[in-house]
């Protein structure tokens, strides 16, 4: 169901580009628009594995320096069929962990010295599993696919302000109709965006799962990451947010919508329900 809801929000984003580029950039700015975004989401696709593990110090690390967690990794990825990821390991004491790389070949693991206190082994399993889920999935292609389509569509917007849309107004809806689509469609694209990256994480809490043999060590890790995080702040940029397990950014529901994150209690829920479904 998440690879139909991801599928069904990609192909959203794809005709909300093709209907805001021809209302406001016409085939011509759409193009561009869509080769700026590409070209610096391609730029970030195969650099931000380097990128992400530099802004948070993250330390690689070889079975000798940890063997409990390293061995607890080096373990899942055998029993996943992935290839050995590098392992890294943050000096924050706020708990949380990510995954990053192009694809299973290339692919980090990296986790803060702050969740290896919080947790147990098999709630540590469970976490690390979740991100190998994120590797297996190759959901680094898809955010970055994501991100094109939806910067895409901030630059038209952006575009429309400075040059104007285009001057057919059976076409362009005139005017006032351009400039509130400038402002309203870089809040869809965003919105399309940020559900594409709560279906994910649901994938990889079920392939996490599946790949640790242990729903329920996940789903305890999740309440307790969710308490430690609140707890134990951590000094993150908005841009990596969605790479962490748990959003390491404070937000009310209000802001729901544009989260990363699924709700913890219902990522628990559906692990429980998993639980019960499944013969693990």
């Amino acid at each position: 169901m998440n690879t139909l809801k991801t599928t069904f929000l990609m192909a959203l984003l794809t005709i909300l580009l093709m209907l805001i580029g021809g209302a406001i950039g016409g085939r011509g700015g759409m193009t561009i628009a869509f080769l700026l975004a590409g070209g610096m989401n391609f730029f970030s696709y195969w650099f931000s594995d380097k990128i992400v593990l530099n802004m948070y110090g993250a330390q690689s690390i070889e079975e000798q320096d940890n063997p409990r967690f390293y061995g607890i990794v080096r373990r899942l990825a055998q029993r996943a069929g992935l290839p050995m990821p590098k392992v890294y390991v943050i000096q924050d004491d706020s708990p949380n962990a990510f995954a990053t790389g192009r694809n299973p070949e290339h692919a980090a693991v990296a986790a803060t010295t702050g969740i290896m206190r919080l947790l147990t082994d098999e709630e540590l399993a469970g976490v690390m599993a979740h991100e190998l889920g994120h590797v297996k999935n190759r959901d680094i292609l898809i955010s970055s696919v994501a991100a094109t389509f939806a910067g895409a569509i901030t630059y038209l917007s952006h575009m429309s302000m400075f040059v104007g849309g285009r001057s057919d107004d059976d076409e362009g809806g005139g005017i006032f109709g351009t400039l509130l689509m400038a402002i309203l469609a870089p809040i869809a694209a965003m919105l399309v965006q940020m559900a594409i990256s709560r279906s994910r994480e649901y994938s990889a809490d079920a392939a996490g799962a599946d790949i640790s043999g242990n729903p329920l060590s996940l789903a305890r890790a999740l309440q307790k990451l969710e308490l430690g995080s609140q707890q134990i702040p951590m000094n993150a940029n908005a841009a990596t947010a969605h790479m962490f397990i748990v959003n390491p950014l404070t937000g009310g529901r209000l802001m729901s919508l544009f989260s990363t994150h699924p709700p913890i209690a219902e990522r628990v829920q559906r692990l429980e329900d998993l639980s019960r479904s499944h013969d693990y």
